[in-house]
């Protein structure tokens, strides 16, 4: 039995991942899914453990329940994030994390970065992600990394949903440049294979994406899949500084350089992720739902 632990296990990758090692059990393969979360009496972990994951107690600023959570761990899908923080607090929380890992006597992690991290892009949760990954690198453990590309899923959320239900696709790129995307589901998936298949992805790191569309496809896309019109809008990045420094520079590493990932390579590779477009994300995503009006307060 391989008992994976899975931490932000009540997140969009650790839930995906928690949900893809869980449906891997369900067909006959011998895995444990040990869900880690700081709220196990939360909805979302309640959730899981109706799917049959042990849920667990897990804090990043508390090294006893990382100790605790890791016990006995055979993997770990290790995920780590600045924001509702900071870069330094996401850093000095995925070394403790890495740090209990390696003490716990954990065989092999995988942890979630993004793609072109290792590049020294200078956008600062990138610079982050790349120092907890050189971290892993000398911990002494089993280690993969995989480097997620842009989230479908952030546009359902946000500011970009909010431009939405005015027809709008609001995004800080030139309509005909591309960018590479990935919906959790697909990050889960891939997790969930390296997990289970460590002999074969340890010691790599793979950037990863599912299909790459410019932002006036996107909007075609996205228009098709709501059924009404939306058309892109190119934000300046100025506008995005004055929100986020960090975000402006990750678009601005976008226009300069771009976010190249072989995607067509990673569907012959590993066609059992079940990879999905950026249309097949969005006729599943319930648009009447999320575009309806808000009502003020």
């Amino acid at each position: 039995m391989l008992t994976v632990a899975v931490t932000g296990a009540t997140g969009a990758q650790g839930g995906a991942t928690a949900r893809a090692l869980l449906s891997a059990g369900q067909a006959g393969q011998d895995v444990h899914v040990r869900a880690l979360t700081r709220d196990p009496a939360s909805p979302a972990a309640q959730d899981l453990r109706v799917l049959g994951a042990e849920v667990r107690k897990a804090d990043f600023d508390d090294r006893a329940s990382l100790d605790a959570a890791l016990a006995g761990a055979d993997a770990l899908f290790a995920v780590t994030t600045p924001f509702g923080t900071d870069i330094a607090t996401e850093i000095r929380q995925g070394r403790a994390l890495v740090d209990a890992a390696a003490a716990a006597g954990v065989g092999h992690t995988v942890f979630t970065s993004a793609a072109h991290a290792d590049r020294g892009t200078g956008v600062p949760h990138y610079d982050s992600k790349h120092a907890v990954e050189q971290h892993l690198r000398a911990s002494g453990m089993d280690w993969t990394v995989i480097a997620p590309a842009a989230f479908m899923d952030n546009y359902t959320d946000g500011w970009t949903l909010e431009a939405l239900r005015d027809g709008t696709f609001a995004w800080p790129m030139s309509a005909d440049v591309p960018l590479t995307l990935i919906p959790a589901a697909d990050i889960g998936a891939f997790a969930a294979l390296a997990l289970r298949r460590p002999a074969e992805f340890a010691g790599r790191r793979i950037d990863i994406a599912s299909d790459e569309l410019t932002p006036d496809a996107m909007a075609r896309v996205l228009a098709a899949a709501a059924g009404r019109p939306i058309a892109h809008h190119e934000v300046p990045i100025h506008v995005v500084r004055r929100h986020s420094t960090d975000l402006a520079a990750m678009f601005a590493y976008f226009a300069e350089h771009g976010l190249a990932v072989d995607v067509a390579g990673l569907r012959r590779a590993y066609p059992e992720v079940g990879w999905h477009t950026f249309a097949d994300w969005a006729a599943a995503q319930d648009w009447t739902g999320l575009l309806a009006p808000v009502a003020a307060d």
